[in-house]
């Protein structure tokens, strides 16, 4: 005798017709503006609690000297966040640009201007995109400490999507202007 499927129940993916694979993120947070650390905090607080996104991971808060940002700009606070998540890349990138308005995140002229909050998707899964609203992999973090340092302390053997080794990323930028904030450090609720 052949079982028939239950017809009271209703699996979401043949409602929508999608595939919702789970891929692994990873999202680089950093502040220089306000309370910089509370931010970092909030922000780590607004991906959990952010539906089919599920954290695994908060690294270390290191302070950076600012990077090909306007003169006189203050030192940023950074952390990466791991994450795994069913969410398309765009719904992701809408998510993140969310979080950054409801930090009062103001977006000007000037090219890498303070900011209260900044959270930057550098990978999501194997996903490529060239497209002015989402670039990815990020396409300057492999040249930035203030993303492979904390995301090397949380996975001491992570590549970087057409990169290579972050360890390897990491020796050939160097990591001065980090300093590792022990005293700072992000919870996870």
């Amino acid at each position: 005798m052949t079982e028939t499927p239950n017809p009271n129940i209703i699996d979401a993916d043949t409602l929508t017709g999608e595939m919702r694979p789970i891929r692994r993120v990873v999202i680089a947070l950093g502040s220089n503006l306000g309370e910089s650390f509370s931010n970092l905090q909030g922000g780590v607080d607004a991906l959990a609690d952010t539906p089919n996104v599920w954290v695994t991971g908060v690294s270390p808060v290191y302070e950076s000297a600012p990077v090909d940002c306007p003169e006189g700009s203050q030192n940023f606070l950074n952390a990466v966040v791991l994450a795994d998540t069913t969410l398309s890349a765009h719904r992701l990138i809408d998510r993140a640009l969310a979080i950054e308005d409801a930090f009062d995140r103001l977006r000007g002229e000037a090219k890498n201007a303070p900011r209260t909050l900044d959270v930057d998707l550098i990978v999501v899964g194997d996903r490529r995109s060239d497209k002015e609203e989402l670039r990815l992999p990020h396409p300057r973090a492999h040249e930035r400490a203030f993303v492979l340092k904390p995301w090397l302390d949380l996975e001491p053997d992570a590549v970087f999507l057409d990169r290579g080794p972050v360890a390897d990323l990491l020796a050939a930028v160097g990591d001065s202007g980090l300093t590792a904030r022990p005293d700072l450090v992000l919870e996870l609720e």
